[in-house]
């Protein structure tokens, strides 16, 4: 069983997916940088420092206990810090897709022209696509 096991551990597949995991997490540490403290300051500018994170409607007040026991805590329905997770998913989402897209765009071949020559079969001097003789040994091309 621990053969199978370490069998199962060594296959490229298990492997090259923990390292896509490792390397996940540190690029998602990156984004999460680039979002929080590069893309982020300057739309809390934007919005004149409006704090999504502390709106809520208070569902239940909450009281003070009488004696030792704890008070009792209201009941609040989030709704800003839904606001900013929501807002932070579509700055990461619109983060990466540029930064897919820029990957994209240095990834991509330049298109091949085409092709106005051809070798001559016979002895290798470049001639026209459309020759129907070589020019220079006059074999039919």
């Amino acid at each position: 069983m621990i053969r199978e096991f370490r069998e199962f551990i060594m296959k490229g597949s298990v492997m090259d997916m923990a390292i896509g995991i490792i390397i996940g997490a540190a690029f998602g540490g990156i984004v999460t940088s680039l979002v929080n403290d590069v893309i982020t300051p300057p739309i809390g500018i934007i919005l004149a420092g409006i704090d999504f994170k502390n709106l809520s409607i208070t569902l239940k007040a909450g009281a003070d206990a009488a004696g030792a026991a704890p008070a009792v805590k209201p009941v609040l329905l989030n709704y800003g810090a839904f606001i900013n997770a929501v807002l932070n998913f579509l700055i990461i989402g619109f983060v990466i897709f540029i930064i897919v897209k820029g990957l994209n765009k240095l990834r991509r071949k330049p298109p091949q022209a085409t092709a106005s020559t051809k070798p001559c079969t016979q002895c290798m001097e470049t001639i026209h696509i459309d020759a129907k003789k070589c020019k220079f040994c006059t074999s039919p091309a």
